[in-house]
């Protein structure tokens, strides 16, 4: 496993010197290229398709205004990351969660069909999906964030380290009691 921290692409270095030099318009090819990523992760994190939307859209308007303490010393998206995760972080303790798992499912929605599927297995791999959800959402917000990022986003420990501004032990510990938490959560889903 390659644990060197990911370096600033030459593409995203290009176009962030662009946007400093006062080409502000630029900064909108790194919105197009990592807009939906990020979305697809807040909305891992919230639970919340409008939180997803407008943790997103902040955390673009911060990276844009805070540009110039980009260093490249990790990629782009990492440092995106951390500024959204911390956003959500922050609107989560002032509005405490107030939707329901049933909510969630209705707002998030049903898995994308995959044709070459039988029903049978689309209804079940659409169960399978909303009880992962279901446990996802059970989790605190330290566990949930650091099973999303190693186990949906695949980032190593040290970039996860990086984004959440933690020990490496401290991600590798509570990636393991996230693991331990979700595995009660989906048995007691499926009980």
């Amino acid at each position: 496993m390659n644990t060197a921290m990911p370096r600033v692409t030459t593409e995203d270095l290009r176009l962030i010197e662009s946007t400093l030099a006062g080409q502000s318009e630029v900064f909108g090819t790194l919105v197009e290229k990592y807009q939906d990523r990020l979305y697809n992760s807040m909305l891992r994190i919230t639970g919340s398709p409008e939180e997803a939307r407008d943790v997103g859209q902040d955390a673009f308007v911060q990276a844009f205004v805070k540009l110039k303490t980009f260093h490249g010393n990790s990629n782009f998206y990492t440092w995106l990351y951390r500024i959204a995760f911390n956003l959500a972080m922050t609107e989560r303790r002032r509005n405490r969660p107030v939707i329901s798992l049933d909510q969630t499912r209705d707002l998030v929605g049903t898995e994308p069909e995959d044709r070459a599927d039988r029903p049978d297995q689309h209804l079940e791999k659409q169960d399978q999906a909303k009880q992962v959800r279901q446990a996802l959402q059970r989790l605190g917000e330290e566990h949930r964030a650091v099973l999303v990022l190693r186990e949906i986003e695949e980032f190593s420990y040290e970039v996860i380290s990086q984004m959440l501004d933690l020990p490496v032990g401290t991600v590798r510990s509570r990636l393991h009691r996230a693991r331990i938490r979700m595995k009660e959560e989906m048995q007691r889903i499926l009980k």
